[in-house]
């Protein structure tokens, strides 16, 4: 059976991502005129301030404190996050399953998705030159 869905969510899920998505672009436009583009520093600060507004709503959902209502975590944690950055998931996933199954599994989690997602990009980007090269031959 399909569950009856409210028009209530996907709006809630789209408006916070365009919140964080032009969060995020306007912060990659000023922070390198601020600071320069030596150092990524506006994914820095995405990754920590993502990571930080996770940590206090999940922690006000389990608290079932009121205002915190099943849309409120759409248009933030879904539709915001999911947008502004994807890493506040990642590491929230990691402590959950530090708490849930140790910290071997929270590792392997952990670190294979930071190694695997390098190599992983590496890839991506060695089958692209290699499409790209294949094409101009």
């Amino acid at each position: 059976m399909i569950p009856t869905l409210s028009i209530r969510n996907p709006i809630a899920v789209s408006l916070g991502a365009i919140a964080g998505a032009l969060c995020r672009y306007y912060l990659n436009l000023w922070l390198p005129q601020i600071f320069g583009t030596g150092f990524p520093y506006a994914t820095l600060l995405v990754n920590l301030t993502g990571s930080f507004t996770i940590g206090v709503i999940s922690t006000l959902a389990i608290q079932q404190v009121g205002f915190i209502t099943p849309e409120i975590i759409l248009l933030l944690v879904v539709g915001f996050l999911g947008s502004y950055t994807t890493f506040s998931s990642y590491e929230l996933d990691s402590l959950n399953l530090w708490r849930g199954s140790g910290w071997q599994i929270a590792f392997f989690y952990w670190f294979g998705s930071a190694v695997g997602g390098f190599f992983s990009l590496y890839l991506g980007i060695l089958l692209a030159k290699f499409f790209i090269n294949a094409h101009h031959s």
